[in-house]
């Protein structure tokens, strides 16, 4: 069944430290602490846990199993298993590579604060300097004609490195930068989370992380929202977990490794959390805007309110402001790298083309698409993009891989292979989750 595959992880470290680096991406630290205050606060863990191991793992396994059975892309994979199937993988990778070409234009937008956070360039009003300079935001389609050069620029940038690092052999390429840029980003987000912790203020923030509101566990849409920020999260739908097992080498303990990366990528949303609103809180106390106003998600958070923060920060905010925004950097970068190996993989295998070409055509496509985004209607066009491909495209992706997996292929095969060398076995009950409650829970 397995195919031959010229690259193989050098290491099980260097497997794990890539799919955390997959996995650890912008929605970790803008969209968690929002999802996570607005649905009922500490009382959030409970359907968070729930949908960690229930739906998550569970689907973090199947992709590990078919990934290390076949040895090969999805693109393959869905052929092997029938033919006919393949259009399916490649509406996969269309829905990923669509993705990786307003992902990297946010991580664009991150860079070029790297840079301001420096002198704080953004002034006394950073949400007027985020929209009209740095964007020069327009709602109108005209602004399709005009490109912004800050952001070209910066876009540029991003996507000859994604390329550098895409045409590298595996272990040159992602793994090294895995090596390097995930430990960085630990040490970034201990030193900011610490730090944040001695602010005057802080327990106004970080108190409400353990402050459950019990009544919130019947509220259905909780629940949805524990889904959605799993779903998100860990990258469900994408493949990335399939194509990073589709290089291990033989013996890899699968499920173990799966609960490793998982357990590490919800560790850091809630650690970081903890910062994030430590930080928020010392916001509060300084200027009396309420908590509730600050705690937003996306851009707004990133790019608004932390400069006003820093704004007020004194000189400490001259070493935590581009901390904050390296950490996004890297967080960026290693999420990018995961997005193209997916689509660079596919392309490599079906057209059997060398790593370095398909690297080559993918980075160049993308970067052509990426161009509409650094427009003054880039903003608009990508909210577009952003609400269509994550609300709706990726969890249609989860259910169609549920009912090929569960139902079309033989899903015994997998529970043989997660088990054959795994200190963790799964069987009947993880089976069941796939044919029927995650399908249940996306529709």
């Amino acid at each position: 069944m397995a195919n031959s595959n010229q690259s193989e992880w050098d290491s099980n470290i260097a497997f794990i430290l890539a799919m955390i680096g997959s996995a650890v991406g912008l929605g970790n630290i803008w969209r968690f602490p929002n999802v996570l205050y607005s649905h009922g606060g500490g009382s959030f863990m409970i359907p968070y846990i729930v949908s960690l191991f229930l739906l998550g793992i569970s689907f973090v396994l199947v992709e590990y199993a078919v990934g290390y059975r076949f040895k090969s892309s999805l693109i393959k994979v869905l052929y092997s298993v029938k033919s006919k199937l393949e259009p399916v993988a490649w509406f996969i990778a269309l829905i990923v590579f669509l993705i990786t070409t307003y992902y990297i234009c946010v991580v664009g937008w991150d860079l070029i604060y790297v840079v301001l956070s420096f002198t704080k360039a953004w002034g006394s009003n950073p949400d007027l300097f985020f929209s009209s300079i740095v964007l020069q935001s327009t709602d109108s389609i005209e602004g399709l004609l005009h490109i912004v050069p800050m952001v070209f620029i910066s876009v540029l940038a991003l996507w000859a490195v994604a390329w550098y690092i895409i045409q590298k052999d595996l272990n040159d390429g992602i793994g090294k930068v895995s090596k390097l840029l995930l430990p960085l980003l630990l040490i970034i987000v201990v030193t900011i989370v610490l730090f944040s912790l001695t602010l005057p203020g802080a327990s106004i923030g970080y108190t409400q992380i353990f402050t459950p509101d019990w009544s919130a566990l019947t509220d259905l849409n909780v629940w949805l929202a524990a889904f959605g920020q799993i779903v998100f999260s860990l990258s469900l739908g994408m493949s990335i977990a399939l194509t990073y097992a589709s290089y291990l080498p033989e013996g890899s303990k699968l499920t173990d490794n799966a609960l490793i990366v998982a357990f590490s990528n919800s560790g850091f949303e809630i650690f970081n959390s903890i910062g994030i609103f430590s930080i928020l809180g010392f916001m509060t106390l300084n200027t009396g805007i309420p908590f509730d106003q600050l705690v937003t998600e996306g851009t707004g958070l990133a790019f608004v309110v932390f400069p006003k923060v820093f704004n007020i920060m004194g000189p400490w905010a001259t070493i935590i402001g581009p901390l904050f925004f390296l950490c996004i950097l890297f967080a960026g970068v290693t999420s990018v790298m995961a997005l193209l190996e997916v689509v660079c993989y596919s392309i490599s295998e079906k057209f059997n083309f060398s790593r370095r070409k398909s690297a080559t055509i993918v980075c160049i496509i993308g970067f052509i698409v990426s161009v509409i985004f650094t427009t003054s209607a880039g903003s608009m066009i990508l909210g577009i993009f952003d609400a269509f491909l994550n609300n709706i495209a990726l969890l249609f992706a989860v259910l169609l891989e549920c009912i090929i997996f569960g139902w079309i292929y033989n899903f015994d095969n997998l529970i043989e292979t997660l088990n054959n060398n795994s200190n963790i076995k799964v069987g009947k009950v993880w089976k069941n989750v796939i044919k029927f409650i995650l399908p249940i829970c996306i529709c």
